[in-house]
């Protein structure tokens, strides 16, 4: 089975959630201009449909985002995406009560806001770089904070991202910001790599052969590939085309200690887990 962490649990408002078995986060994009067109929400209600049927599906964690951060994306401001996500947290929050909600933010007022609107997980693709308030507003919100690698910003990181070594210079970068966060008395933390994010193809799959080199920091970790252009360029396909690459992507990601799927497709990431969870049961038998 997925390696133990030390800490099987992660505290979500005051649910205890289990994260010692991979786990599904459903992705909805409160955006008119999100990479994959078929995951942008574009009316309340159409978000509720969504929504229902991740939660249907088996999804675990539902991630509201209000900013596109593909590449060549230009930001907007705090003001604008707190516009687009306290009225979508408002509302899945009155639906669907029991559901966990993430709010994938940068800034620390959205994210301070979103918390107080019922949001109980922080993603932060910045880490903290974007925003200097973000860490502080950890330390006093107590939640899970999700911190995501990245060179450079959405408009311009797939422009020319070099590393000398990706896979040692992102661990690197997380040992530095897990100990900030431990001094800052931060409880729960999870990582996420960063596919895609200032990475180049070549990058990307170095990342995901060593994904479980990331297991030494005892700490759950997020894998955010669905869809993405590591999968279209192999195949020659469009991220509409990119399901079935998803899924082969996910199932490796598993292999090699993901514990969060961040998905646009949940029925078919529960599939993978499900798949992956009966051969990790049979070799345990034999």
């Amino acid at each position: 089975m997925q390696a133990l962490f030390r800490k099987k649990y992660i505290n979500c408002g005051g649910r205890l959630v289990s994260v010692a078995k991979p786990m599904v986060m459903g992705i909805l994009n409160i955006t008119p201009d999100s990479f994959f067109a078929s995951s942008r929400v574009g009316s309340m209600q159409e978000l509720l449909v969504q929504a229902e049927e991740m939660i249907k599906n088996g999804a675990s964690i539902l991630d509201v985002g209000g900013q596109s951060t593909r590449p060549g994306a230009a930001l907007i401001s705090a003001e604008e995406e707190l516009g687009r996500v306290i009225p979508a947290i408002d509302i899945l929050q009155r639906e669907f009560p029991d559901a966990l909600l993430s709010i994938d933010t940068f800034y620390a007022k959205v994210a301070q806001e979103a918390v107080a609107a019922g949001a109980s997980i922080i993603n932060d693709i910045s880490a903290g770089d974007a925003d200097a308030n973000m860490f502080p507003l950890l330390a006093s919100l107590k939640v899970p904070y999700i911190m995501m690698h990245k060179q450079g910003l959405p408009i311009n990181m797939q422009d020319n991202p070099v590393y000398k070594n990706v896979l040692l210079e992102i661990i690197d970068y997380f040992a530095n910001k897990i100990h900030q966060l431990n001094g800052l008395g931060v409880a729960d933390v999870i990582i996420d790599p960063g596919f895609g994010f200032g990475k180049t193809l070549s990058h990307n799959y170095e990342l995901l052969q060593h994904l479980d080199r990331f297991k030494l920091f005892e700490l759950p970790i997020l894998v955010g590939i669905s869809r993405k252009s590591m999968i279209q360029k192999v195949l020659h396909v469009s991220a509409s085309e990119s399901l079935n690459g998803t899924s082969a992507l996910h199932m490796i990601a598993l292999e090699r200690g993901a514990s969060i799927l961040r998905v646009h497709d949940v029925k078919e990431a529960i599939e993978c887990i499900k798949l992956f969870e009966s051969l990790a049961n049979h070799r345990e038998i034999h």
